[in-house]
């Protein structure tokens, strides 16, 4: 088992994932708590809900930046914080990520930053390898206080594979890699400019919160009315508190969802465009291709392809 696995089997809640949709995935749970901003003092949390604990990545270490590699069963992840920050790369499969504030959809080749702090919980879905690296707070100077998921250089990337040979629980540092850490970290830090629009928002009103779930449960096809009736209020007053919520209006919302889990679903091994299509509540295979390209900036083919070469 890997370091990374090892650090994370205590906080598992489940290691094993059923094949179909699951109401544990972040996209399918925002209705579970409260909408709250990214917390990144356990003392901010919600005192009814149980305790968020800190993983202490370094062990006691003192190393300026350290490594973790990913490779083993699925696994849902306890919520928790770290004491030190946090990028992690997929390299394929698709990761999870859940904040008090949103969910996060971290496909092959983009990267999740975890700033120090800031409580969270992972979804690896099957067949997932991710290689994560952490930094000292001292050593990024703008962390930002949120996750976000971003577009990484192969320069980055190949960095991060490099940086493996140090593991994070390492005693201490030494010269040479303090300056690797450094120098990547100085990387990163550009890189948090170059966010990917890979997440969903959650809300604290009840009455939308309830809507997002039926939405996202309910993507092949799903409507304002059916979703009104569902959340027993009437279509005008579900736009209104829609907008008035998350800022943004509920067909908006919809296309968010379908896109985000479609994006899901073709990075798994053998799904084809038109299944997909399909799941997700496109009747015509051309309007789902325009409104993937138009979010993605590249076909669903095109998408899939590269997905599949990240893996090889």
């Amino acid at each position: 088992m890997t370091v990374s696995a090892l650090s994370d089997k205590d906080l598992t809640e489940s290691a094993k994932l059923p094949d179909a949709a699951d109401s544990r995935r972040p996209d399918a749970a925002d209705s579970r708590r409260p909408d709250a901003a990214d917390s990144r003092r356990p003392d901010a949390a919600d005192s009814r809900r149980p305790a968020r604990k800190v993983v202490e990545l370094r062990k006691g270490g003192r190393a300026l930046g350290g490594s973790y590699l990913y490779e083993g069963d699925a696994l849902i992840t306890g919520w928790h914080f770290h004491e030190v920050h946090q990028i992690e790369y997929a390299l394929h499969g698709v990761v999870e990520v859940e904040t008090d504030a949103a969910h996060y959809l971290l496909p092959p080749q983009q990267a999740a930053w975890i700033p120090a702090g800031l409580e969270h919980q992972a979804v690896m879905n099957l067949d997932v390898k991710t290689v994560a690296v952490m930094f000292d707070p001292t050593v990024i100077a703008n962390p930002g206080d949120r996750a976000r998921i971003l577009a990484v250089s192969p320069l980055i990337r190949e960095m991060m594979i490099y940086a493996l040979r140090w593991p994070i629980d390492r005693p201490e540092g030494d010269d040479v890699s303090d300056a690797f850490f450094r120098t990547l970290g100085n990387l990163v830090s550009e890189a948090l400019d170059h966010e990917a629009p890979l997440s969903l928002p959650t809300s604290g009103d009840p009455i939308v919160a309830a809507a997002m779930a039926y939405t996202k449960e309910h993507l092949d096809s799903v409507t304002v009315q059916s979703v009104s009736r569902a959340v027993a209020v009437s279509e005008r007053t579900l736009r209104r508190q829609f907008q008035a919520s998350i800022g943004l209006p509920w067909r908006t919302y919809l296309l968010h969802a379908r896109m985000l889990r479609a994006m899901a679903m073709l990075a798994g091994p053998g799904q084809s465009v038109a299944d997909t299509a399909i799941a997700v509540g496109f009747d015509s295979l051309s309007a789902f291709t325009r409104a993937f390209s138009q979010f993605c900036g590249e076909t669903p083919s095109a998408y899939r392809r590269r997905v599949g070469e990240s893996e090889t």
